[in-house]
């Protein structure tokens, strides 16, 4: 097999009250002059007084709704006009994915300040790349990680509920994506054992402590169960890619998600709850229908996606929209691939069982 190449974390990682005072003593320590700030919309309104309190020259803007090459190269233009020496990230995925690229292109470090635990976006060296209908279109790994990442805990509380729900979905297929690519090695390499044990660990804790964190999120409580699921959903999710590279990555749930952006209904779902709907996908691919029925009452638990229906999505008589979903999934550039079972015929055929057996199983439980 190929060599594996570890790009396992950030150069540091603070995660506790006060983290981002630590971030100004990083700017300051390392003679960074000005610095360019990414932002949200919705976010900034919460992260706003956290940031403005540290006093550090910044030039601001605010990032136009997608990850695209051309919003790149916007910003990529705005911070060398302004002639920063480092790029600060505030806000959720598609920001914090707008800054690596940006950084990439202009070989400087990036500082992360995520307000959303949805995905494993701070930890990893990677930007997915989406047109700007939203539809994906790619990814690219980079040969930095960040040079910070420092988690506010109150800023996540703050954040909206649907997306921590997200980052549970997105982070549970971190198990079911690295097993399927783990299992067909018959000698492991230290570092995908790593990413292994690490993918397990998100799907144990956050079996655990999912619900709870979720629960403590409405209640406005920190507890030991909302920091372990944020600190799992954004370091251990990350670590599994960057230990096990591609036999951590992604595999089917990913390319599911993928595939269910070509469906303009789709637009307004969140990631995590696209890729947690992949996940039952690729475990029908599978014909692992037991392992569905053990996580679907915590999918009930947490208001996560099972079918088509629970994305917004009708599926019409002749099943069309099964065979447009397939087709985008089993792009060749896909990682669905990397699995035995891929061809768009059998993903089209597990999407349909999957939604005949959960309606099934909806008229049961109605039955009883």
């Amino acid at each position: 097999m190929e060599a594996i190449q570890v790009q396992g974390a950030p150069n540091l990682y603070r995660c506790h009250k006060g983290a981002l005072n630590e971030l100004k003593q990083l700017v300051i320590n390392e003679g960074w002059k000005k610095g360019l700030l990414v932002h949200g919309n919705a976010s900034w309104t919460v992260s706003a007084p956290f940031i403005q309190s540290l006093n550090l020259p910044l030039v601001a803007t605010q990032y136009h709704g997608e990850c695209t090459r051309e919003e790149v190269a916007r910003i990529v233009a705005l911070a060398l006009e302004a002639g920063v020496d480092y790029i600060l990230g505030v806000g959720g995925g598609k920001i914090i994915d707008l800054v690596k690229a940006t950084a990439d292109c202009l070989q400087q470090p990036f500082l992360l300040v995520p307000t959303l635990a949805s995905n494993c976006a701070p930890w990893t060296p990677l930007s997915v790349f989406y047109d700007q209908e939203g539809r994906f279109t790619d990814y690219e790994v980079f040969s930095r990680n960040a040079f910070m990442v420092a988690i506010e805990p109150e800023l996540i509380m703050n954040s909206p509920a649907p997306f921590l729900r997200a980052g549970i979905g997105d982070t549970l297929a971190k198990w079911y994506e690295a097993d399927v690519l783990v299992k067909q090695l018959e000698h492991k390499p230290i570092p995908v054992n790593v990413a292994a044990h690490a993918a397990r660990l998100c799907h144990d804790v956050l079996l655990e402590h999912g619900a709870q964190a979720i629960q403590d999120h409405a209640e406005q409580k920190i507890t030991r169960s909302f920091i372990q699921t944020v600190e799992t959903i954004i370091m251990v999710g990350g670590m599994v890619g960057g230990f096990g590279e591609r036999y951590g990555r992604i595999a089917g749930a990913h390319s599911i998600h993928n595939g269910l952006t070509v469906l303009p209904e789709t637009h307004d779902k969140l990631h995590g709850d696209k890729v947690a709907y992949g996940i039952l996908v690729q475990l029908a691919l599978e014909n692992r229908f037991d392992e569905i029925e053990k996580l679907l009452p915590y999918y009930h638990q947490l208001a996560l996606p099972t079918c088509l229906k629970d994305l917004g999505v009708v599926v019409d008589q002749q099943n069309l929209v099964f065979e447009q979903v397939a087709k985008a999934a089993t792009k060749v550039t896909e990682s669905i691939h990397f699995m035995e079972r891929s061809t768009e015929e059998a993903v089209a055929h597990a999407m349909k069982q999957l939604d005949t057996w959960i309606m099934s199983k909806q008229i049961q439980d109605v039955i009883e």
